[in-house]
């Protein structure tokens, strides 16, 4: 017998400012419980330390996530000079200190040096995978690694301002899987006085912002009723930056069923990647080639009810 499914099939995604000291996981368990839905999850963990934008996807908009995951991103943070800890923030135990504090033009001026396409060292404390483990399990288990550079890109990083002599609020857009804490402890190094990360906002990512976003006493509130099911965005609020192509009715069922159909060119180039809708309903995702559109993931009938 078929295991009945508990929840809701209800799709969309709920923009959440996530509140210090919850976790995404937590994060993702609430909205899913206030919504009695079926299936949740996250486009970008945020550590339990910081707040602001969890863009969470329910139901369809799952198939989605993606989208967001590799998309830019924006974040306001705070970095703590003088000390290097274990966690790269104020989480971890102090390993290192230094008595120097830089002042506002030597700040400014070790910015551009990570702006562009650079390579970065995750924290000793992360999600990163080493042969199969999470680096965080491995590091609590004794271990010291030894992380390989990723790369990344970084849009823009700025200095808001320097409240006091032993801090530095600055901002910072870039692509996906960017460490703040990393850029903390980089920027303290090339300084030549230490530094980690004690605060962290994240204030958009992709298509969606803060501006969106419940706050989690309201999500409280409002569990389990009609005002809450409100706030939902569309699934197709995460495709906003790919091609729309509108798929005639003729052509409805056999897209569903996960064969290509001919539709116009969504715009220039060999493949493009493009979304599918009929009457505003998100139909499939895929990838136009040579005429057709190729579905690589189909929406269910009621995706676009959010």
């Amino acid at each position: 017998m078929a295991r009945r499914t508990r929840g809701r099939p209800i799709s969309g995604w709920l923009i959440l400012d996530k509140p210090e000291g919850v976790s995404s996981a937590a994060a993702v368990a609430k909205a899913k419980w206030a919504l009695d839905a079926a299936k949740a999850g996250h486009a970008g963990t945020l550590d339990p330390a910081a707040t602001g934008l969890l863009a969470i996807a329910l139901g369809e908009a799952t198939k989605t996530v993606p989208f967001v995951t590799d998309a830019r991103k924006a974040y306001r943070f705070t970095v703590r000079w003088g000390a290097a800890t274990t966690t790269d923030d104020a989480e971890g135990d102090v390993i290192e200190t230094s008595p120097l504090r830089p002042d506002t033009a030597e700040i400014e001026a070790a910015l551009p040096a990570f702006v562009g396409d650079i390579l970065q060292v995750p924290p000793q404390v992360s999600a990163v995978k080493v042969d199969g483990e999470r680096a965080y399990a491995r590091v609590r288990a004794g271990e010291t690694l030894d992380l390989a550079a990723r790369p990344l890109h970084v849009e823009r990083l700025a200095l808001l301002g320097v409240p006091e002599r032993d801090t530095a609020v600055l901002e910072l857009v870039c692509g996906k899987g960017g460490y703040v804490r990393s850029l903390a402890r980089d920027l303290g190094r090339r300084l030549g006085c230490l530094g980690h990360g004690v605060t962290l906002r994240r204030l958009w990512s992709g298509p969606f912002d803060l501006a969106a976003a419940v706050d989690w006493p309201t999500l409280e509130r409002e569990a389990r009723t009609p005002a809450l099911d409100a706030r939902l965005l569309p699934v197709q609020a995460a495709l906003a930056g790919l091609p729309e192509l509108v798929c005639p009715a003729a052509f409805a069922e056999r897209l569903a069923n996960g064969n290509p159909v001919p539709l116009a060119a969504p715009g220039p180039g060999p493949d493009v990647t493009a979304w599918v809708s009929l009457d505003g309903r998100p139909l499939a995702l895929g990838t136009w080639r040579g005429g057709l559109f190729h579905p690589s993931r189909v929406f269910a009938a009621d995706a676009g009810d959010a």
